[in-house]
């Protein structure tokens, strides 16, 4: 098996992969904030990391996936301004914090469940870890790094050394230094200095969520429950972090800082950070219509394993343009890999053992797409290239066919593609063919009367039918195929 390439966003190159811990990979990857539905750019970022984790699972490595579940203290900016999201979705719907919570905690995975991404082995809410948050507050006093306010606990970015390696950002050009921010929060020491902890005081006394904590009853900022929740489960260093490119700065940022002053080690070995969806050109905003859900892909009448597709198509590190015709087309393309699959199924029903020629063939063939497969999933997830990989071998192997030189074994390709699968995630091995109506049927065989009668005109009459219809007939050398247009 290949080694394992991965772009590792701390070094901004790509590396060789080895885990900590022999056998089993610590995975952590940044959760939702569940204050209303994902939208797709959300979801292009939580399908890499489930073929990060099947790719990973594939090189025989066990897993261990822990995923937060944001529900207290992210606010409407990252740069801890404004209201708290889970507050803004409950006056928003006229509900308490905590239905809107589970409501939305269940539609993520409800949404996961359509794209086929695997549950994580921990899915935990921020609120199950305040005594852990305040705990590593704690330390960071103890260490000298954070300091209290009347209105919040903060960071001081200035007693942490090498605050901008990771976003490779001068402190200079950040937003977060900006005029509004700076007369917001009057008793920072410094404009980038980060809330650990907010007060109940203030714009924040009405606040609904908040704990007792040495420093006075509140609540804690949205950058702490990562470095808690990580670390109570996979300890620090770990091996992989992942989410989005938006999540460098500040979140992730914040998040090294806090968490290798309190330790004096790294964090995570690896970084991996997926690269913005854009639509239609541009960036998502309800503003502009264009802030979709799975759900308005759904009422549109696509599959959600259509859009997994078209996220496949793209490598995770470059902008994918989400465009409803690019989504036809993706889901076009899953149709026909589909159709593939059924097709090897029949053949593997009708297929004779071959001669020690064919299968010696076959088996150098199909090695031949192993490798080229997995050097494509191994060298930083490259999913295009995969996916490329087997449409090569698709085309092949009808060209075979059509020339009645069957050098691919259509059992064997089908098992190597449910293989393919494992980590793709389209479910291939779950397709059934379609029940044919009756009416279909009969249709079918009066043609197939008409050929043996060789009466073409007749036969041609009922095939432009059955197209009408929605059903196409394949004439085969053991009868006739029909299947679904």
């Amino acid at each position: 098996m290949q080694k394992i390439l991965l772009y590792n966003y701390i070094s901004r190159k790509k590396e060789i992969f080895t885990p900590l811990h022999k056998g089993w990979v610590g995975l952590y990857t940044c959760g939702p904030t569940v204050y209303n539905y994902q939208h797709i750019g959300n979801y292009r970022t939580y399908i890499y990391e489930d073929i990060l984790r099947r790719t990973l699972e594939h090189a025989k490595l066990k897993v261990k996936h822990v995923m937060n579940i944001t529900d207290v203290g992210h606010l409407a900016s990252d740069a801890d301004e404004g209201e708290d999201k889970l507050e803004t979705g409950a006056r928003r719907e006229g509900k308490n914090v905590q239905e809107i919570v589970k409501f939305y905690t269940d539609a993520f995975v409800a949404d996961t469940q359509k794209l086929n991404i695997k549950r994580p082995a921990v899915l935990t809410p921020a609120t199950a870890h305040i005594k852990k948050q305040i705990a590593l507050v704690k330390k960071l006093f103890e260490k000298g790094y954070a300091y209290d306010t009347s209105e919040a606990v903060y960071f001081d970015v200035s007693k942490f050394k090498g605050y901008e390696k990771f976003s490779r950002q001068k402190l200079s050009q950040t937003r977060t230094g900006a005029r509004e921010e700076v007369i917001i929060h009057t008793q920072k020491r410094n404009p980038h200095d980060f809330v650990l902890w907010f007060k109940t005081v203030g714009r924040f006394e009405r606040h609904i969520m908040h704990w007792p904590s040495p420093w006075g009853e509140g609540f804690p900022g949205w950058h702490l429950e990562c470095s808690a929740i990580s670390t109570n489960y996979l300890s620090q260093p770990f091996d992989i972090h992942t989410g989005g490119v938006d999540h460098i700065y500040p979140h992730h940022t914040n998040e090294i800082a806090q968490s290798e002053a309190v330790e004096g080690k790294q964090l995570a070995r690896f970084f991996l950070e997926g690269e913005h969806l854009l639509v239609q050109g541009g960036k998502m905003a309800k503003s502009s219509g264009t802030m979709f859900t799975l759900r308005d892909l759904e009422e549109k009448g696509f599959n959600p394993s259509a859009f997994r597709y078209l996220v496949l198509t793209a490598h995770y590190r470059t902008k994918l343009n989400f465009t409803w015709e690019s989504l036809a087309a993706a889901e076009q393309s899953l149709k026909r890999l589909k159709d593939f699959v059924l097709e090897l199924k029949d053949a593997s029903a009708d297929a004779k053992d071959r001669n020690n020629t064919v299968r010696a063939e076959s088996r150098t063939r199909l090695a031949k797409a192993v490798v080229e497969f997995e050097k494509a999933i191994f060298s930083d997830l490259d999913t295009p290239k995969a996916l490329a990989v087997i449409w090569k071998l698709i085309n092949e192997y009808r060209k075979s066919a059509e020339e009645k030189k069957l050098k691919i074994d259509p059992k064997a390709a089908l098992m190597l593609i449910y293989n393919f699968d494992n980590i793709l995630g389209l479910d291939l091995n779950k397709i059934k063919k379609e029940k044919i109506p009756v009416e279909i049927i009969a249709l079918a065989e009066k043609r197939e009367t008409y050929r043996k009668e060789k009466n073409w005109t007749e036969a041609d009459k009922i095939r432009e039918e059955l197209a009408a219809k929605g059903w196409e007939i394949k004439d085969a050398t053991k009868g006739m195929r029909i299947k679904k247009i």
